[in-house]
């Protein structure tokens, strides 16, 4: 998801006490399909209740958020709206994918290989409307705000993060550097370990922070040409220019100045037209957002939360409550003048 950008910039490791005290606007569909994806059986079965219906998402919600509110980090959630009619074929390129993983995830467990299994099983996630609104009960029984966006929730975390209600956005895509927030958090809502690929052996995962400004100084482009280069590469919104990668399409663009004059020097027929590139350079620089949301925090709803999770999901009440203690941090926070008020 998202354009491949990633090799170019510098990431900083930083710890949760890093981010003490700092409002977090999280890509919300981000991170719950990473949640659908990761937090699964052996067999890559997504976690169920007994009428078979899928709650991965909620326990990453509930146990990852805990984590947050625990080290004073304040959350909030940014959800998309209405897809731009650019990202359909997008859109139904994933759904192919995931019918051939899950036809590949099946072959996998008929043949006993449940590494491989798992593997498949992740990229076979979908985050249904229902999934989203339930999140989104979640979130008000927990006193987490959210905020719906008309369009990309990322575009809305970056905005919001721009125009300093929140220091950074939280989210495993780089697309938010392209909509220009000044931060990028990622794997901030990642578990603190990962099993290395064909190895019985896990990485320690530290949340990363990139800057933008200085990597653009960095690398000695602008804004405008980040996203000039990532339409060359492919956006969710365009395929890109086959043979171009990150690397070279900084090159060019340094060389160039800018996509017009980049792809004039590219002797190939797949090239998006004028009209695409002002469409995609729209998206990025002048993103559709909303100044109608409240940045308000509170207790949780412990018996909200509770018949959420336990009545109506059948989580237990023994593993539950533990977690909602950690939520007491907000009250701890609140008591500190002006941190919750905007």
């Amino acid at each position: 998801m998202g354009v491949n950008i990633g090799d170019l910039f510098k990431e900083e490791k930083i710890s949760f006490s890093d981010l003490s005290d700092n409002v977090i606007a999280i890509d919300a569909y981000n991170v719950l399909h990473q949640f659908l994806a990761s937090i699964r059986q052996r067999d890559g079965t997504p976690l169920k209740n007994s009428s078979g219906e899928i709650t991965s998402h909620l326990s990453g919600l509930f146990h990852r958020t805990a984590n947050l509110v625990e080290a004073r980090i304040k959350p909030v959630y940014a959800f998309d709206g209405k897809p731009h009619p650019l990202k359909a074929k997008t859109i139904e390129d994933r759904h192919k994918r995931k019918v051939i993983a899950e036809k590949e995830w099946k072959e996998a467990l008929e043949a006993g290989d449940l590494e491989k299994a798992k593997s498949k099983a992740q990229q076979t996630s979908r985050l249904t409307d229902e999934m989203i609104q339930q999140s989104k009960q979640l979130l008000t029984a927990l006193g987490i705000p959210y905020v719906q966006s008309p369009s990309e929730g990322e575009s809305q975390a970056s905005y919001m993060v721009k125009k300093g209600d929140a220091y950074a956005v939280g989210s495993q895509d780089y697309d938010c550097l392209l909509v220009g927030s000044p931060r990028l958090v990622r794997n901030l809502t990642s578990a603190d370990k990962r099993k290395l690929p064909g190895k019985e052996a896990y990485a320690k995962i530290y949340p990363k922070l990139i800057r933008l400004e200085p990597n653009l100084k960095l690398m000695g482009i602008t804004q405008k040409q980040l996203v000039d280069m990532a339409i060359l590469i492919g956006t969710d919104f365009n395929d890109g220019v086959k043979g171009i990668g990150p690397k070279k399409s900084l090159d060019l663009i340094k060389k160039t100045g800018n996509i017009k004059k980049a792809l004039e020097s590219i002797k190939t027929a797949d090239k998006p037209s004028s009209d695409t590139i002002q469409q995609i350079q729209k998206i990025f620089l002048e993103p559709d957002i909303t100044d109608e949301y409240s940045l308000k925090w509170s207790v949780p709803d412990k018996e909200a939360v509770l018949r959420i999770l336990c009545d109506e999901h059948q989580f237990t009440k023994e593993r539950v409550e533990p977690i909602l203690e950690k939520f007491s941090s907000i009250e701890q926070i609140k008591k500190q003048k002006n941190l919750f008020d905007f």
